[in-house]
């Protein structure tokens, strides 16, 4: 009978803490470590540490910047008895993805990663110990970080020929790393996966695309249409054979300009290529680079190629057969050259700061298709050349206004090592005043308020142009609100972060209609709450401070390192309803699982949960959280009352802000009928 009301209380009291609790709370451990060594030779081993991450999640590689989330990083025990032989490497192949929430390249690993670090010994030994830290994240939930001891037998039958789970992963990668440079040099040389590459090549291929049909209605190119439409028409005696050499002749055109980027990328080599998203140099000379092709579309000079070659390929052209359809094409190719080159050069620059080998190869082919096609669909059905406009000054209206969009995104470049390298040259607002006038002249440029040297005096707007020029006008007034540190969401991506604005009335009036500030605040000094909350980061504190005013309590688990955290705050919290909510009804206490900062000596332990010992502010929050709620991930947040009793179930990531909004209404409901 007592086991029978043992058992009764046990499914009743696991009943009322599902009823309390979040039903997806639970202590995750998605990564499985398994440890070996491959003996070299005599002297010489691999210790291999392998990684097995459950679907859905993924661990960051070693080579992180700083600023980003936690990387893998590896600890081996000082020691006289061996040396390392060069920096850990890992496979396959890091993953590569834009970050907004860091505005940077993370690099991460999921499904199985392999990290290798070679040894010589300097006496016999039979193993050697360590330790690893790693951060482990999905799509809605980052785990703090870890850290796993370590120690691997050097034994010869702990060899790779034994592991066939992991002697296809290594096969496909040299011995050396595939990273050229050490955690510490703040860059790596990363490439991306098959399923990251293909998003970006698609999005490689359609900005191409774009460009192509930009190019198209460009002047060098424009007007060349019923004449090489015609000279095929005409040439051929059968129309079936002029419709072949005009397929044949956008073959060529889509030919030449993919040759040219795989041409780009044999030059710089894939390496170079994968550093261009990071690297100071390269930034800068995109820059550059964007703002030369620019000014060229405004008609300060044009960019030309040498009328020798253009010369010698229009001599092969007037040969038959495919081989003068070709150089044909070639020669379209050169003498567009100062239309198409700052275009092309655009494409490249965009193509090669994602860092994707194939990248200037599949931009050339979405450029080269939609400038083909063109070519071909006329020669098919020639009487549709008296449905196209008259060639004019329109042409070169194009022009001009692809060199101040150029101009625009040069700036996006110069941002970019302006963050990376902490400059503070180009805040938020110098950012948005370069804009504002730059798509503030453009404007006023389709308006005809402004001439330039090759344009001819405009009698009356056309439609189009009235239509573009409001619309660019609208956008360049949307943008002047930013000055006083309006979020400006749809663009928010483009634009440096909001805590680089020097002149920001947004958050200051945020801020000004914060609570007031609790003063003596333990942390204060090492962390600050979003939208000017009086935060507290310190659990005992911000009770007792609750118990002080007479409100229920909301936890925040969060992190340096957790993007969704900055997604919440940025997205939900930001709500005029929410704010009010977490200003008015709530003692907000923030703690940072993944903070470094060490505790006092009184303040350490050894965890009665875990049995590691805590030595960080960063230990203390996650050993709390796994042990008193049962999970590890963040954001999470939970309503309690002053004895620390969980009022409605938490909640996790969830941009739904009414969902927040009820959340947060339910816990102070429940906190009011204690």
């Amino acid at each position: 009978m007592k086991k029978l009301f043992g058992l009764i209380f046990l499914f009743f009291s696991i009943a009322v803490r599902a009823q309390f609790s979040d039903p997806n709370a639970k202590i995750y451990d998605p990564v499985k470590w398994s440890f070996s060594s491959e003996k070299v030779n005599d002297q010489e081993y691999n210790l291999i540490i392998t990684a097995n991450i459950e679907k859905g999640w993924h661990v960051y590689s070693q080579f992180i910047e700083e600023g980003g989330p936690i990387p893998t990083s590896f600890t081996f025990d000082k020691s006289s008895d061996y040396t390392l032989l060069g920096k850990v490497s890992e496979s396959p192949k890091a993953i590569s993805a834009f970050d907004k929430n860091f505005n940077m390249q993370i690099a991460w690993h999921k499904d199985l990663v392999v990290f290798k670090q070679k040894v010589s010994l300097l006496v016999p030994i039979k193993n050697i110990s360590g330790k690893l830290e790693f951060m482990v994240c999905n799509d809605e939930r980052c785990l703090p970080p870890t850290e796993v001891e370590f120690s691997i037998a050097l034994e010869a039958s702990s060899s790779l020929a034994e592991m066939p789970v992991l002697r296809s992963e290594l096969d496909s990668v040299s011995s050396d790393s595939v990273f050229r440079s050490s955690p510490t040099d703040g860059e790596a040389s990363i490439q991306p996966d098959a399923e990251t590459a293909s998003g970006s090549f698609w999005t490689i291929f359609i900005a191409g695309f774009i460009g192509g049909l930009a190019a198209f209605f460009m002047p060098c190119i424009y007007p060349m249409i019923p004449l090489t439409v015609s000279f095929f028409t005409k040439k051929s005696e059968l129309r079936a054979k002029g419709i072949q050499s005009a397929i044949i002749y956008g073959l060529s055109i889509i030919v030449i300009y993919v040759a040219l980027g795989f041409f780009i990328t044999l030059i710089f080599g894939a390496s170079a290529l994968n550093e261009a998203a990071s690297s100071a140099i390269f930034n800068l000379l995109f820059f550059l680079v964007l703002v030369i092709f620019g000014i060229s579309f405004l008609g300060a000079f044009e960019i030309t190629l040498p009328s020798s070659l253009v010369n010698k390929m229009d001599e092969k052209s007037n040969q038959n057969g495919l081989v003068g359809l070709f150089f044909m094409a070639f020669t379209l190719t050169l003498v567009s050259f100062s239309c198409t080159g700052p275009i092309i050069g655009t494409l490249l620059v965009d193509a090669v700061s994602k860092g994707a080998y194939l990248g200037p190869a599949i931009g050339m082919l979405g450029f080269s298709s939609a400038l083909a096609i063109p070519f071909t669909l006329f020669a098919i059905f020639p009487s549709w050349l008296k449905e196209m406009p008259k060639s004019g000054g329109w042409l070169n209206t194009v022009k001009v206004s692809l060199g101040f969009l150029e101009i625009a995104l040069a700036f996006k470049f110069l941002s970019n090592v302006d963050l990376a390298y902490h400059w503070g040259i180009l805040n938020r607002d110098v950012f948005l005043v370069i804009w504002i006038v730059v798509f503030g002249l453009w404007a006023f440029y389709l308006l005809g308020k402004i001439r330039l040297s090759h344009d001819h005096e405009i009698n009356f707007l056309s439609l189009p142009r009235l239509f573009f020029s409001m619309l660019i006008l609208g956008f360049t007034i949307y943008m002047i609100p930013g000055l006083w540190g309006a979020p400006l969401k749809p663009i928010s991506a483009w634009l440096p972060p909001q805590v680089t604005q020097d002149f920001d009335l947004y958050s200051n009036k945020n801020n000004g209609s914060a609570t007031a500030q609790t003063e003596g605040k333990k942390y204060a000094t090492l962390f600050h709450a979003p939208h000017g909350l009086d935060a507290f980061y310190d659990y005992e504190e911000g009770i007792a401070h609750a118990k002080k005013v007479n409100k229920p309590v909301l936890i925040d688990f969060t992190g340096w390192s957790c993007t969704n955290c900055r997604k919440m705050e940025a997205s939900v919290w930001p709500d005029e309803e929410v704010l009010r909510r977490l200003r008015e009804d709530y003692v907000l206490i923030s703690l940072y699982v993944d903070d470094k900062t060490e505790l006092s000596e009184a303040e350490k332990f050894v965890s009665s949960f875990s049995g590691k010992k805590v030595n960080t502010i960063g230990q203390k929050w996650s050993d709390f959280q796994a042990s008193r709620f049962g999970t590890n991930s963040q954001p999470y947040y939970v309503i309690i009352n002053h004895v620390g009793k969980v009022l409605v179930p938490p909640q996790a990531y969830d941009l739904d802000i009414r969902n927040y909004v009820n959340f947060l209404d339910k816990g102070k409901i429940a906190f009011g009928q204690k």
